[in-house]
């Protein structure tokens, strides 16, 4: 069905001056502004559906917490390394997973940490497929909100945890992507799995994603 609308809308938008011309050759008026228009008109309409329905299906991962684009509260700071926040993660939810998903990982990522390999805030794997949301709060070490059956990976801090952000003071703002990806299997990761390891894993297996890029600085 979206295929179709797409090609019908290309067809609309490429007829349109060729029925013009057409016309022109047969002797008849060409077709006037107001035609033109209604045809690009319902072209429009018809790509506007067509990506309507693309991202109603598509995984989107949403939060009460933080905002795409916007700079994050002090509870999602880091509470050590010189930053003294709460050190929370943040309530995330998530729908339209797509056929096929088995389980789900979250992720958050600062690819702006001065490293040459970014940094890893916070990485959940397994987390069952029934599941989608979670409350602010469960990458808190122990795992005692955290989905049962998952596995958290340790953070670039050396914690099996949600690490909150600490970028250099100075630094200007920090990008912190919180990933949601929809796996087609269980990882299989040991326990000491590094983050590099899992982040490999977790996009071999990806059926879809959607990210909240939130800012951060200090």
């Amino acid at each position: 069905m979206v295929l179709e609308r797409v090609v019908f809308a290309q067809k609309l938008m490429h007829a349109a001056p060729c029925w013009a011309e057409k016309r022109l050759i047969d002797g008849e008026e060409p077709m006037n502004l107001r035609t033109n228009i209604s045809l690009l008109g319902a072209a429009w309409l018809a790509l506007g559906l067509t990506c309507s329905a693309a991202h109603a299906d598509s995984l989107t991962l949403t939060s009460t917490d933080i905002e795409h684009g916007s700079f994050m509260s002090k509870t999602q700071e880091f509470e050590g390394f010189g930053c003294a926040g709460a050190n929370q993660s943040p309530q995330l939810s998530w729908d339209h997973a797509p056929e096929g998903t088995v389980a789900f990982a979250i992720t958050a990522y600062d690819p702006d940490a001065p490293t040459g390999s970014g940094w890893w805030h916070w990485q959940l794997v397994n987390i069952p497929k029934e599941v989608t949301h979670l409350p602010a709060g469960a990458g808190a070490a122990g795992g005692e909100l955290a989905p049962a059956g998952s596995q958290h990976i340790s953070n670039d801090y050396g914690v099996a945890a949600f690490g909150g952000a600490c970028p250099p003071e100075g630094d200007g703002a920090h990008r912190y992507q919180f990933t949601v990806h929809a796996l087609s299997t269980l990882l299989d990761l040991p326990a000491d799995a590094s983050g590099a390891l899992a982040g490999y894993m977790i996009n071999a297996n990806s059926l879809a994603s959607s990210t909240i890029e939130a800012l951060y600085k200090r």
